[in-house]
């Protein structure tokens, strides 16, 4: 990683400070605002929404409900990904369509540092459709959800950020929850993960998972198929139970007539 330069960390301070003022952090802040927000940071949240949560925990934090799995990893990985979009309100799907043309850019080029710079000392999520509408449903998931999102920022920022910096952080969730994709852009514009050995880690985490949720999906399937054919099964011996009582029943019947017609004494 290259020297953040003074300019750049003198800017992105300002941008930082000048945001966390507008949103609220001073002495204009109402009390239920500043009581929302310290409920998100105790995780007593009851009752708040998850976008609600993100919002006071992070003031001036992007929220975005679109499908982020939609942007491939080669794209959201390249310096030339306009990251930019999702540090404002009003982005729309056509975000998530974005194809490369060209070659790469480098991180140290001018127009590279210039978006980079942009974003710096901003926060901005992707929640998922299907996400957005369980949360909404379950308070409780979208505690746990938020509580994890919040972990990660802290773990990372602890172990992975050198001290002084100032981080933008764009973060995609997928449709449990869990962080599916993430980039932290560090002040100057310099990328400060993940390293490779964070993307092995998180990649074999990611795999495990799905793992673990195939096998789950087979383990409810065959449940289902073993419902299935034990309803079967019981179908058949009622169906044959019951030929078998109208086969009595009919012998029985035709038994009666004839010794009533005097064919069997």
């Amino acid at each position: 990683m290259s020297i953040l330069g003074v300019n750049g960390a003198l800017a992105g301070a300002y941008q930082y400070a000048n945001r966390t003022q507008k949103a609220g952090t001073g002495s204009g802040v109402g009390f239920a605002e500043f009581a929302a927000a310290k409920a998100a940071e105790k995780g007593t949240a009851t009752g708040m929404s998850f976008k609600d949560m993100w919002q006071a925990r992070f003031p001036g934090a992007y929220y975005h409900v679109m499908d982020g799995s939609a942007i491939s990893q080669g794209a959201w990985d390249r310096n030339d990904f306009p990251l930019e979009k999702f540090f404002q309100d009003g982005t729309d799907e056509s975000a998530l369509n974005w194809k490369p043309t060209g070659a790469e850019p480098e991180a140290t080029s001018s127009q590279v540092q210039s978006r980079w710079n942009s974003t710096l000392g901003q926060k901005s999520i992707i929640v998922p459709p299907e996400l957005e509408e369980k949360m909404k449903n379950d308070p409780e998931l979208a505690k746990k959800v938020m509580a994890n999102v919040e972990n990660f920022i802290a773990t990372y920022s602890a172990t992975s950020v050198r001290p002084g910096r100032i981080c933008s952080w764009l973060i995609s969730l997928d449709e449990n929850g869990e962080i599916e994709k993430f980039r932290v852009t560090g002040g100057g514009g310099n990328i400060s993960g993940p390293t490779e050995e964070e993307q092995r880690q998180f990649e074999t985490e990611q795999a495990a998972k799905k793992k673990r949720r195939e096998e789950y999906a087979r383990l409810n399937e065959e449940a289902a198929l073993k419902r299935k054919l034990m309803e079967q099964e019981t179908d058949a011996r009622y169906y044959q139970s019951s030929i078998t009582k109208k086969a009595v029943s009919a012998a029985a019947y035709e038994q009666n007539i004839m010794e009533a017609s005097g064919i069997l004494k």
